[in-house]
């Protein structure tokens, strides 16, 4: 049984909880991290399809690589683990920026997210038994309201968050 490390809203850890029973309980804040794609010549962000059998948000898209930590780990530490794990990168912890973080607050999931981006056109060693497949999509196809449906909640708050980012703004 997968077990995370649980938060009160001051950030200091209270436990552990088994993570099942952290998705849809505000009550057991857990920490995740998050690694956005940027295609290296194109502005265009990797995506993962979630498997048809997870848990939280089948069948839809959502940031390239994300996870949980697991406990003691720290969230640079968590994503490069998720990196080598979900996509078969093995990258240097510098290769990371910070971008920002995230609370997620929902029906779903209760989380504390810290976002890293990387630039990196692949090749991709996606990790089969998490994600369904991975694509590239163009900044255009990501600001198009009709494909919304298409993504989890969590990865239209993260677009929103990474529009506001100069740097990535100016991409468009």
């Amino acid at each position: 049984m997968e077990m995370l490390d649980i938060y009160d809203a001051a950030g200091n850890c209270i436990g552990q909880a088994p993570r099942k029973a952290c998705h849809g309980n505000p009550a057991l804040l857990h920490h995740t991290s998050h690694v956005v794609v940027f295609h290296p010549e194109e502005p265009a962000l990797l995506l993962q399809l979630r498997r048809k059998d997870k848990d939280i948000q089948p069948g839809k898209w959502d940031t390239a690589v994300g996870g949980h930590l697991a406990p003691g780990e720290d969230y640079l530490t968590g994503a490069l683990r998720e990196l080598e794990e979900e996509l078969g990168l093995q990258v240097p912890a510098e290769a990371l920026q910070w971008l920002f973080d995230s609370p997620i607050r929902n029906e779903i999931e209760s989380e504390d997210t810290r976002v890293f981006g990387i630039t990196h056109g692949g090749p991709f060693a996606f990790q089969k038994s998490e994600i369904d497949g991975v694509r590239f999509w163009p900044f255009s196809e990501l600001r198009d309201p009709a494909n919304f449906s298409s993504f989890t909640p969590n990865l239209v708050t993260e677009l929103a968050r990474l529009w506001e980012i100069p740097e990535i703004a100016a991409r468009l």
